[in-house]
């Protein structure tokens, strides 16, 4: 299984800085949190352990928080090396599906699209953990209806 960390530097790997992509913190955190779901959905298991939280600004993988939180608001580097054999090729189908619907938009277009769906809105209300069988259930919904 991946750690969210190897989710993470995925998506900052396929950053096009010469045509002027960036991933903030916060748009990090929106697609990797479309990641588990979408892997939840499909696969039946998680893409990685770590737990994703309701925080006033979305979910939150409060690891990979604390990891970038330094950056602030602007763009986090690129990894200086990433292992890709770690990523099967089921999950770097996967990955590069979330990355090129969702990599289009701006954090705060993800931020308030997370604010719309129930994993979130359900977490935000309780105890503050997005649950994954929520996650699983809401996700197997937009499969649905993308005709997957």
């Amino acid at each position: 299984m991946l750690t969210c960390h190897d989710v993470a530097d995925y998506f900052l790997a396929l950053v096009d800085e010469d045509a002027g992509d960036t991933i903030s913190n916060m748009k990090l955190q929106k697609l990797v949190y479309y990641a588990q779901g979408f892997h939840l959905a499909m696969f039946d298991e998680p893409l990685f352990k770590e737990k994703i939280e309701a925080w006033d600004h979305g979910p939150v993988v409060p690891e990979l928080y604390h990891r970038f939180k330094t950056y602030g608001s602007g763009a986090i580097e690129k990894p200086r090396e990433i292992d890709f054999s770690k990523y099967d090729s089921q999950v770097r189908e996967l990955l590069n599906e979330v990355w090129s619907v969702y990599g289009q938009f701006s954090a705060w277009k993800l931020r308030n699209m997370t604010h719309e769906e129930a994993p979130w809105q359900n977490a935000y209300k309780k105890d503050g953990v997005i649950n994954q069988a929520d996650m699983r259930e809401y996700f197997k919904t937009l499969l649905v209806d993308n005709g997957n």
